[in-house]
């Protein structure tokens, strides 16, 4: 565990990983990668249960399943610097062959990843069916996952949403990124979702509001409070507000960053709002 200065040094760090790692291929989704920086860091660093290594099995360990797979690039720089693999290998993200593809995959082995995910609205379905093998296996640990508020407008979500609750799975967190933006606009716009924490709770979940999702206090104290409210019959789910682009002004209060990368000038202006804690790879 690190105290809330590293941690801090750690968000600073990953905003830069993300930045230069779509800056170079000039691909990927910066917006809600950085949206979810503290988060990833939080949960990796001082909230989940893990184990030296890595296996697929996952056995007495908290697993993590990203369902919205295009923020990609916070969940790979979180693993390197994790100790997952190595950080140069951040270098290779979306080249041909790479490991580190724009959506995370399973065929080539990246340590720390377990589901191939990006198609909106799955991710929840397998984080419930690991959840119960848990539950069949004796093993106490906890599953988690992270969704993007745009992607609860696929239905399949809804369909896991209540299978959960009916089944009581209990061992099981879920957090809504909710930073009201997707890729073609404001949430608002596209289709409207109303009170996400609202019909979490209508559908017969335990919910952890988080008002400021930027904030690495107030989400490790939300994951803290979800963890403890685990094993009563109900999963739990993280309704968290983030922005979209944050720690980068001019990628904040908008949709246009959330799959489009720096361009030269831009990205040193980035990089200077984040100064260098940690190391580049």
């Amino acid at each position: 565990m690190a105290n809330l200065e590293e941690l801090q040094d750690l968000v600073v760090q990953v905003r830069r990983d993300i930045l230069r790692m779509v800056h170079k291929v000039n691909s990927g989704h910066p917006g809600g990668s950085l949206g979810c920086t503290e988060f990833f860091v939080a949960l990796y660093n001082e909230v989940m249960e893990l184990k030296d290594g890595f296996d697929m099995d996952g056995k007495d360990e908290d697993l993590f399943f990203l369902s919205n797979g295009h923020i990609s690039p916070v969940y790979y720089s979180v693993l390197a610097r994790r100790g997952y693999f190595s950080v140069d290998e951040l270098n290779t993200f979306r080249l041909i062959n790479s490991r580190l593809q724009g959506h995370p995959t399973t065929h080539e082995g990246l340590p720390g990843v377990r589901i191939a995910s990006g198609s909106l609205g799955q991710g929840m379905s397998v984080a419930i069916g690991a959840a119960q093998a848990k539950k069949l296996n004796g093993d106490n640990k906890l599953i988690y996952s992270l969704h993007g508020d745009g992607e609860l407008q696929e239905g399949q979500n809804w369909e896991a949403i209540m299978y959960a609750a009916g089944n009581k799975v209990d061992n099981y967190i879920a957090t809504i990124d909710l930073n009201g933006q997707q890729i073609d606009g404001s949430t608002d716009d596209v289709l409207p979702l109303g009170n996400v924490a609202e019909k979490f709770r209508v559908f017969g979940w335990d919910v952890v509001e988080v008002g400021n999702g930027n904030d690495l206090e107030q989400i490790i104290a939300g994951l803290n409070e979800a963890k403890s409210r685990t094993g009563k019959g109900k999963p739990v789910c993280i309704v968290m507000t983030t922005m979209m682009g944050n720690g980068v002004d001019f990628m904040m209060h908008t949709h246009a960053w959330h799959g489009k990368a720096p361009n030269d000038e831009q990205l040193a202006t980035a990089l200077a709002q984040n100064p260098e804690t940690l190391g580049d790879y």
